[in-house]
């Protein structure tokens, strides 16, 4: 359920009559969000939790430290997690929830563009483990997420464009000709930035209303996610790269599944080349090596949507057009790190 008017959110626990509120947040959000979040929604009893910011807080610890913590402070079935924060947060957050006492209520309010267009929707909560992304978790909705794009003014520029590659990701895999890519870059990321939001996100979440568990039709969501979160957990355990946001990982990932996408289904080659164009615009190229393409390669075969020890790609015959479940030869994807290196 979104939210979109802080009086809902009082409802809300009203109506469930919740025994305790606990905010789950990091320092940025803790520094920069929670002032505004009590100003507007009028909660004042509440605990706070406090996390450090970063991927790296997606662990089994950060878990055992807050579970920890609403075990001391009387947390019970009853009590509500409100998690204010990125994609981080909302993850952590959610995961921590369902697992606290056999599952608690939980609301999600996303502070960053890519959590209010895709991180905070569609279930799924989880921990990286050994530096995996997402690899524990579970799929639980939350009881609701309250957009509020005043949050946006707290971000950096390097924060606030690492939203854009899911919207992108979203503008390829929609069969809705005026949300699509050729339409989406025509619009100011700036002043059309809440049309964009509510727009871009109602995509994933009809998907998720299809197939929440993700047993067939969810996966067209992971396009640019194979090679993209390879690419990311790759960037947190080398040495050789600078550690890289989730949006970064991800038109690294687009623009190579992309090119796998021309090479075996006949993706047209002028929208790969205006595509790739457009995500390096926004998010700076990176050099792979082949040292670090054959580190990436058998990172994904950790991947969870892998099955029968064989990695799984979502590509695009066409924009709109995204194919399931594809397997790729392993020369192939070196080439397309080739094209990506070009």
């Amino acid at each position: 359920m979104i939210i979109d008017d802080y009086s809902n959110i009082n409802k809300l626990i009203t109506d469930n009559s919740y025994s305790s509120v606990f905010l789950l947040l990091d320092n940025n959000t803790e520094n920069h969000c929670l002032d505004l979040f009590i100003k507007k929604s009028g909660i004042v009893n509440f605990n706070k939790v406090l996390v450090n910011d970063g991927e790296e807080s997606k662990s089994i610890d950060t878990c055992e430290d807050v579970w920890e913590y609403l075990n001391t402070n009387n947390a019970d079935r009853k009590s509500l997690l409100i998690n204010i924060g990125g994609g981080v947060i909302t993850d952590l957050g959610g995961f921590i929830a369902s697992t606290y006492l056999r599952g608690i209520d939980f609301i999600n309010v996303p502070t960053t563009v890519l959590c209010m267009v895709d991180a905070a929707y569609g279930g799924k909560t989880g921990i990286n483990f050994k530096s995996i992304k997402n690899q524990i978790g579970v799929i639980n909705k939350p009881k609701g997420v309250l957009i509020d794009i005043d949050f946006l003014k707290t971000l950096s520029k390097k924060e606030y464009i690492n939203g854009f590659a899911e919207i992108y990701k979203h503008s390829l895999i929609t069969d809705n000709e005026k949300l699509q890519f050729k339409n989406l870059v025509k619009l100011d990321f700036n002043n059309d930035i809440k049309d964009i939001i509510h727009s871009y996100s109602s995509i994933k979440n009809k998907v998720v209303e299809l197939d929440l568990y993700e047993s067939n039709y969810r996966k067209v969501l992971n396009l640019g996610h194979t090679i993209g979160h390879a690419v990311e957990s790759y960037s947190i355990l080398s040495k050789e790269i600078n550690k890289l946001k989730h949006g970064e990982a991800i038109a690294v990932g687009l623009i190579t599944e992309l090119y796998i996408s021309y090479r075996i289904h006949g993706f047209d080659y002028k929208n790969l080349l205006s595509i790739k164009k457009e995500l390096l615009g926004n998010f700076k190229k990176i050099s792979f090596t082949t040292s670090d393409q054959r580190e990436i390669f058998k990172i994904m075969s950790y991947d969870k949507k892998n099955y029968n020890n064989k990695v799984k790609y979502v590509l695009l015959k066409g924009i709109g057009n995204p194919i399931i479940d594809q397997d790729v030869d392993n020369e192939l994807f070196f080439k397309a790190f080739d094209f990506y290196n070009e």
